[in-house]
């Protein structure tokens, strides 16, 4: 089914999952934006909403298929006709249209959210993805809380949606439960033991409530997985979802994973900045990838291996990402050679016995105020060198 079986599909759901943050919801014109954006950065999927829990998400799933041309457009349902029915109404428009149905598969979730059996569960799951494929080719079907089903229950479930139609299966850690190595376990008996598993792609959907959702979406990319539902700045409910940035650009890095994607990563950054502003969802500054310290370098020793060779301290560079240059934060920490790339930078080229002058007093400096200037830097040389200078 995959033509090149070594990429990567990037499923955008910052529209969807990541609008359900509190406080983050946007307008029909604000989606679009961001849609355009997006489809300039060359996601494969955009995750558009929820057509049936709102006019709203309905409008909105409208007006984004009309507003972009390359991306699938996808549509989440729950296993009901109903919700199927608005959802392909909302759909009409889209050029690549995509119906995101599915079920509960753990048994937390069947017995305490649905009051049901396995067996009725699996039913509904079939009967679900036949009436998704009567509008749609493209049906994906999402197992809730896999991360906590039993393996066998969630392989019969799988190899029946996929006997169904379904063409992508989403093996969601709905919770941020798994460790790697346990969710690159599931996805790996996933594909030794559902014999019609090669007539589908699988996708990871991690949320980050222990912090381990991009390690492991990764991990399930190391064992066959093929599509990442992620979002950018890792937006999303409770603690967040797999973060777009950070999985491109850990496939990008290592490039012994033998994984690529379509993403254009020097938009990466502006898009950040695009979305947290639209939802006014600020990213913190050690944020990986897209944090205002992301490549700050501050510390001495740091500074010297940094400007000796970049590569001593970053394995990415800004310019990869679209980051505006790395910077050399001058702290009461940083060292002589951070001092003197900033007073190079300003024109002021001192012998190494003025730079011993000048720093004493940095550092007296540093040590009261936080964060140096440019200002202060010049002040220090007029101050410390000018009598000595005239």
């Amino acid at each position: 089914m995959l033509h090149d079986p070594n990429r990567v599909h990037i499923f955008d759901t910052t529209l969807r999952d990541g609008e359900q943050v509190p406080g983050c919801q946007l307008s029909t014109p604000q989606k679009v934006e961001i849609a355009k954006s997006l489809e300039l950065l060359g996601v494969d999927v955009i995750e558009a909403g929820f057509p049936v829990s709102s006019p709203g998400d309905f409008n909105s799933v409208i007006e984004l298929s009309k507003a972009v041309n390359d991306p699938i457009i996808c549509a989440l349902t729950r296993a009901n006709k109903n919700d199927i029915d608005v959802a392909a109404d909302a759909l009409r428009y889209a050029k690549r249209p995509r119906i995101h149905t599915g079920i509960g598969a753990s048994d937390m979730h069947i017995k305490t959210k649905f009051n049901s059996t396995r067996e009725e569960i699996l039913e509904r799951a079939i009967e679900a993805v036949k009436y998704a494929k009567k509008y749609v080719e493209d049906v994906e079907f999402y197992a809730e809380d896999a991360g906590r089903a039993d393996i066998a229950y969630l392989a019969k479930m799988v190899e029946a949606v996929i006997a169904a139609g379904a063409t992508v299966v989403n093996i969601p850690d709905t919770n941020g439960y798994c460790l790697p190595d346990q969710y690159g376990s599931k996805i790996l008996y996933l594909k030794e033991n559902v014999k019609n598993i090669d007539k589908a792609i699988i996708s990871c959907h991690c949320h980050n409530d222990l912090g381990l959702a991009t390690a492991n979406s990764i991990a399930g990319l190391q064992y066959g997985a093929r599509q990442v539902e992620c979002t950018i700045n890792g937006i999303g409910e409770r603690a967040g979802n797999t973060s777009m940035e950070e999985v491109v650009m850990i496939l990008k890095t290592h490039k012994s994973l033998g994984l690529h994607t379509n993403i254009n990563t020097q938009g990466i950054y502006e898009i950040s900045h695009q979305v947290r502003n639209l939802m006014n969802m600020p990213v913190q500054p050690n944020k990986a990838i897209v944090g205002a310290n992301a490549f700050a370098h501050s510390s001495g020793i740091h500074q010297d291996g940094f400007l000796k060779n970049r590569e001593n301290y970053e394995i990415i560079k800004p310019s990869d990402v679209g980051f505006p240059d790395a910077t050399i934060v001058l702290t009461a920490r940083s060292g002589r050679h951070a001092l003197k790339h900033h007073l190079d930078r300003l024109g002021h080229h001192l012998d190494k016995e003025q730079l011993a002058v000048v720093y004493t007093a940095f550092l007296n400096l540093a040590d009261s105020k936080q964060g140096i200037n440019d200002d202060d830097l010049n002040q220090l040389v007029v101050v410390h060198l000018a009598p000595k200078l005239s």
